[in-house]
């Protein structure tokens, strides 16, 4: 039987505020893209080695963190940018600081 907590976050989750961000390896130029709901936390442990898929690709640049008004659009804005596989267009948002993505309701 879930807790009250649990409960809450069940309910609330499409709500949480997130952030969908880009950091950028300083000695490979590859990009990462991620998505979370304590920006700070996380890449911190992105820039101190705590996370498998970014360990090896330090150090690491934070590149762009823009805020969403929820944690699942921001998955969704990061999956789509994943899909993309293009350093080009993750250049170009980078450059202009902002991510222009529009989603289908």
């Amino acid at each position: 039987m879930p807790t009250s907590n649990e409960e809450f976050e069940r309910r609330h989750v499409h709500s949480i505020m997130a952030w969908v961000y880009i950091l950028q390896s300083i000695q490979y130029g590859s990009y990462y893209i991620g998505s979370t709901t304590d920006d700070k936390k996380r890449i911190k442990q992105h820039i101190n080695g705590k996370v498998k898929s970014t360990k090896n690709l330090r150090p690491l640049e934070v590149k762009l963190v823009q805020k969403y008004k929820t944690n699942i659009l921001a998955r969704r804005i990061e999956k789509k940018l994943k899909a993309l596989k293009r350093k080009d267009y993750i250049d170009k948002i980078v450059r202009e600081g902002l991510i222009k993505m529009k989603l289908p309701l």
